[in-house]
Parts: structure tokens; sequence; C-alpha cells
């Protein structure tokens, strides 16, 4: 056999055969397909093991950077509508967009847990002076405002820092995964947003509601609540909370909500605490009523029943709550109206409204089930009293 030279290889394939020719993939034979095919697919892999993570994490920055696009209005529009009803309700003269701008970005410190002794009540401490401070701030801003328009613009510009917070939040991690080009953090930014753009657009429904003075998907514990305490007298017990003593199927119900129409939560825990210590811990039972969040598949306005203290939060007033129940063995039963969490902040959806009647139903066979005729219990519709009165 006679050995050809390299250099007379190269000569032949470069002058005689042309490099996209038959001969150069299979000699003309069936299998030029094939070695298309092969050569093609030899080539994309290369491509995508050099290249393939950068391809997808530009993929996924661009699917971020659209999300951050939306959010960044959805945040302006939310500024816009605070800034426009605190002008138009507090009868400004002057510019207050810089001080609502100060106000956007505002924060509050967790008190410090090393020793975590006496934890709770610094809690409730930083919690209310950051009430009070807002409220203050809302006075300044809008001068006019008073009572349950007072309360109403503060959850306007409340809702409004929320949807600074998320927009910042998500452009700090979408800039970190620009500069870096790392795919993980792109890739957690990106598995999250749907939730966090639900969020978003749910707080942005709630600005409406609060500059209406709508009642909201969370109130519908104070709305329950204020069905039942209908044509009773009606006192206020701390912390901007109200009662009034209601007959109840031979029982004696102490039904109580945070103080409306105004946008307020009240502190549950106070007035829960104020109204077991004036009967000296002689309370049957305790319910309370809050809205719960439902899960994928559940209908909005399912009512649900359960054990403990039914209220969101930092915890504070569950902490309250839970103290005074064991000083004194109360029992406690807890009756949820399910709903979205979009449901929960914006305008009161009409399956929500209808839950309350059969919510009222469920509380009326607890106390006949549960308690003894003569017994003292406490009903708490816990929630926003927004638009909802005594």
């Amino acid at each position: 056999m006679t050995l050809i030279p390299i250099s007379d290889m190269i000569t032949r394939v470069t002058s005689n055969v042309p490099i996209y020719s038959n001969q150069w993939f299979g000699g003309g034979n069936g299998n030029d397909w094939t070695a298309y095919l092969g050569f093609l697919s030899m080539i994309f892999f290369v491509f995508i093991l050099f290249y393939g993570q950068k391809l997808q994490t530009r993929m996924m920055m661009r699917d971020v950077e659209s999300s951050l696009f939306k959010l960044k209005f959805i945040k302006e529009e939310g500024r816009k509508m605070a800034i426009e009803t605190l002008k138009e309700v507090g009868k400004s003269t002057v510019d207050i967009a810089p001080r609502v701008d100060r106000c956007l970005d505002y924060f509050t410190i967790s008190p410090q847990s090393m020793d975590p002794a006496g934890i709770v009540a610094k809690l409730d401490h930083i919690l209310d002076v950051r009430d009070q401070r807002i409220k203050d701030d809302v006075k300044l801003i809008a001068p006019q405002c008073e009572g349950a328009q007072l309360n109403n613009m503060e959850n306007t510009l409340e809702a409004a820092m929320a949807l600074n917070y998320i927009y910042k939040i998500v452009r700090h991690f979408y800039i970190q995964g620009k500069k870096t080009m790392s795919l993980y953090i792109i890739m957690q930014l990106q598995m999250i947003l749907p939730l966090v753009m639900k969020e978003a657009e749910a707080y942005s429904a709630a600005l409406k509601a609060f500059s209406l003075g709508q009642p909201i998907g969370d109130s519908v514990g104070p709305l329950i609540a204020s069905r039942l305490m209908l044509g009773q007298e009606v006192r206020k017990v701390p912390k901007d909370c109200v009662s009034a003593t209601v007959p109840f199927e031979g029982r004696t119900a102490i039904v109580m909500k945070a103080e409306g129409p105004g946008g307020n939560c009240g502190k549950p825990g106070d007035a829960i605490e104020t109204i077991i210590e004036e009967h000296e811990g002689k309370i049957a039972m305790l319910i309370m009523i809050d809205a719960g969040l439902k899960l994928e598949g559940e209908d909005v306005g399912e009512v649900s029943e359960g054990i403990g203290s039914a209220i969101g939060g930092p915890g504070v007033d569950a902490y309250k709550i839970e103290e005074k129940l064991v000083k004194y063995k109360i029992p406690i039963n807890a009756v949820i109206i399910k709903e979205d969490i979009g449901d929960a902040v914006s305008p009161m959806r009409k399956e929500i409204h209808e839950a309350a009647d059969k919510a009222i139903e469920r509380v009326r066979e607890l106390v006949v089930e549960r308690t003894k005729e003569g017994d003292t219990l406490i009903i708490f519709g816990v929630g926003n009293s927004i638009g909802i009165g005594q």
C-alpha cells in the first residue's frame, strides 16, 4: 500500500473537491443527510457546551426585565394615586410629592432577638411607634384628614409603600444577576416572579379600595361582627376596638371588632385581654373569625373551622391572646372564610360577602354544641374594618 503525503491530500481536497460536494459528505451515496445532520449536531453540541448557560441566563433576564418594567409601572401608578388622594382629601395647597416620596422609603427594624426574653413587648412598642409615625406624617401631608379618613389615608400610604418595596427588591436582585451573570440568582428570581407579580397586583387593587373607603376581602371578619352587634349598644375598648353585649342562643356573647368605618385593624390582643380581665376569666369560649388564605382548587368564600388564634400579623396580638387563654384555661375556636391573597386586599367580592351568612351559622352551631345556656363567650371579628361601621 502506497502512503499519500498529507500535503498531497490537502492539495487534492482544496483544489478538486468543493466543500459542499457529495464527495466531501459521504462520497455521493445515500448517507449524505446523515453526515449533514451529524456535522450540524456536533456544531450545536459545541455551541451549547460553551454558550448554553449564557444564552439561558440572557433569556431569563429578558423575562425578568419585562416583569420589572411592569412592576415599575404599577409602583408609579400607586405613588400617583396616593399623592392625588392625599392632596384631594387633605386640601393641601403645597406640593406634597417630596414628602410622600420620603414616606415610601420608610423602614422598620426588628428588635434585637439575641436574648429573646421580652422580645414581644419590644416588637409591640416598635409597631406602636411606627403606626403613630405614619399617622403623624399623614396629618402633615393632609392637614384636613380626621377620624376614619385619617385611617384610610394611612392604609393608602402603606399600600404604596409595599409596592415601592417590592419593586426595589426585585430590581436589586435583577441588577445583581446582571452584574454577575449568575444563572442561579436570575433563575431563583424568575421562579418566584409569578407570586411576586400576583402580590403586587393585589396591592395595586388595594390602593383604590383604601382611597375610596371600600370594604376589602379582609373586612369579612368585622362584617360578621357588625351584623351580630347590630342594634346593640356599642362601647370602645383598648385599643381601637369596639364591643357589644349580645344575647345569642341563650348565652351572652361579647362581640368585638376593630373600630370602623376607617381602615383600622385595631389591637385584638389588648381588647380581648381587657374583656377577659373584666369578667375575671369567666369566659366559656373565645371564637375568632377571620379571612384565611385558600389553597389552589378551593372555592373563594368556603368556610372552615378549627382551633387556635385566627389572626395574622407579626404575632404580638396572638401572643397576648394565648397568654390570657392559658392563664384562665379558656378554649379557643376559629372560623375562617377562605380567600386568595388578591381577594384579601382588593374590594370585597360577592362570594365573600355571601359567605358571611354561612360563617354566622357555623358560629351558631359552635356555640350551641360547645357551650351551655347562661355561659358568657367572646366572638371577635378579626380584620380591617375599612368600610364597615359598628
